[in-house]
């Protein structure tokens, strides 16, 4: 009951506000859908012509938006443009920029996990744009309008990672030490806040606040903007959850981003990169705060449907990126999460999962492995025959066809090989099934030329265009 007043007052209140502003009555009003957002969206018409009217329960976080969006505008950037605002009935008019985001660009087009080159193109656009946001944005900026806080410092990390402790840790039933997590939290930030940080921080830069109209990318949402570092934001967008970017083609956005005119001139590469990850998680676990507290805690259980895809992008983060601190506990933390069956299934998407085959020297130890959930397999073929003792062989290695035949040949590699696939094909049926994104086998032998790099061969031939899977193969004693 009190749902449909509030919305009636709106109706009542934007129809009045729209008369008076463009002389005209409106036609119709239709409700847009506001995700996360309390904020109720409508699109109000006339004719031809319509506008877009918002209710926002929030006074400071009006006052935010819409004087953002007039300092933006006034400096050419593609932001709505601001008609008109009553502060005391808390409602606004702004442009109509349609109704498809960046991320519905994505989705429509998106073939077997392929984005188009219309799309990419899109991205590259989202963060020519950006940097301008965070370098030019930043001049005569009136942070006496940031809500909450004026810049995202040591207290504004304090409040997304205990956001992350409490709405996703806890209600997601992962275990933790409160103390030695709290520790290291305290030396996350310790890094963070050393990363330069005079410019505009957007704070909630991704795919489903850009919108896409006639090829042009326009900016919504940036009330919860401050002074901050660049790479918060770049995070944000990159490892937006849903939108599940490939690795190569987020570090091909990240190269054309630091390129830029604007982020050249104003911090080094490698000084960008000495924080670029960090930010990075912590971007990830205030995302993962938000959906526990939008969907375990307040029960709206879609925003759960982007949980697999974080822990996907936190495994990547485990195997690729790790921390240049130590931070034991939140490792462990990490690591708990990418190995939780419960958190990897909610939602009806499958992530695929990649078999990473690698072939290795006992010499040089075991391969570590980093994908969180320390899973896998690591077979020894000490145990077969060894073409390394016959000098006809000694220089060649299991990827040339003499060695391969010879080994093919022997029954004992026969029947080793056939073991140790059938284990790794109950494996692999068991994670698809649990959604997990990443499976280690390695094959060892003595000099890693020979059998194991034959095995791990033969393993990917035998797994190569199965639904579902993605090979990669690596041979760590042929690299050298």
């Amino acid at each position: 009951m009190l749902e449909q007043k509030v919305k009636e007052k709106c109706y009542k209140d934007l129809s009045a506000l729209f008369s008076e502003t463009f002389s005209k009555k409106p036609s119709e009003i239709l409700d847009l859908r506001a995700d996360g957002s309390n904020r109720k969206l409508f699109r109000i018409k006339s004719g031809d012509f319509s506008i877009v009217g918002v209710y926002g329960p929030d006074r400071l976080e009006n006052n935010a938006f819409v004087g953002f969006s007039r300092h933006f505008k006034s400096i050419g950037m593609p932001v709505p443009e601001i008609y008109a605002y009553e502060e005391n009935n808390k409602i606004y008019l702004e442009t109509d920029l349609g109704d498809t985001t960046l991320f519905d660009a994505i989705s429509s087009s998106r073939k077997e996990n392929i984005i188009t080159s219309e799309v990419v193109e899109l991205y590259k656009k989202s963060l020519f744009h950006l940097a301008k946001f965070q370098v030019y944005g930043i001049k005569n900026f009136n942070f006496k309008l940031c809500y909450p806080r004026a810049s995202f410092d040591r207290q504004s990390m304090l409040w997304d990672l205990n956001y992350f402790k409490y709405y996703f840790v806890k209600l997601g039933g992962i275990s933790f030490n409160e103390q030695k997590l709290e520790d290291d939290y305290i030396f996350l930030c310790d890094l963070l806040v050393q990363a330069k940080s005079d410019f505009f921080l957007y704070r909630d830069f991704q795919s489903r606040n850009i919108m896409v109209k006639d090829g042009e990318v326009f900016f919504l949402d940036y009330q919860g903007g401050r002074r901050g570092a660049l790479q918060y934001d770049v995070a944000s967008l990159l490892f937006d959850a849903k939108a599940d970017l490939s690795p190569e083609l987020r570090l091909e956005l990240l190269d054309y981003y630091l390129n830029l005119p604007e982020i050249k001139n104003v911090v080094d590469k490698e000084e960008f990169l000495k924080f670029y990850y960090p930010f990075v998680y912590i971007r990830l676990m205030q995302a993962m705060g938000a959906y526990g507290l939008r969907g375990f805690y307040e029960k709206k259980t879609h925003f759960l449907q982007s949980v697999p895809y974080v822990i996907k992008n936190m495994e990547w983060l485990l195997s690729h990126a790790q921390m240049p601190l130590t931070l034991p506990e939140l490792n462990r933390v990490f690591k708990r999460i990418v190995a939780s069956t419960y958190l990897r299934n909610f939602g009806s998407k499958k992530l695929g999962l990649t078999v990473k085959i690698s072939s290795f020297s006992y010499r040089n130890g075991i391969p570590q492995d980093f994908s969180g959930h320390n899973g896998g397999f690591v077979f020894d073929c000490r145990c077969l025959p060894n073409p390394g003792r016959e000098e006809k062989y000694k220089n060649l290695t299991g990827k040339d066809r003499d060695v391969a035949k010879y080994l093919a040949s022997s029954p004992e590699v026969e029947k080793f090989s056939h073991g140790a696939f059938s284990l790794v094909s109950q494996a692999i049926d068991n994670y698809l099934s649990r959604n997990f994104t990443d499976l280690s086998v390695c094959f060892g032998c003595t000099g890693g030329q020979h059998r194991s790099v034959y095995m791990a061969e033969k393993l990917a031939s035998a797994l190569k265009g199965l639904k579902g899977l993605k090979v990669e193969i690596s041979h760590r004693e042929l690299g050298k």
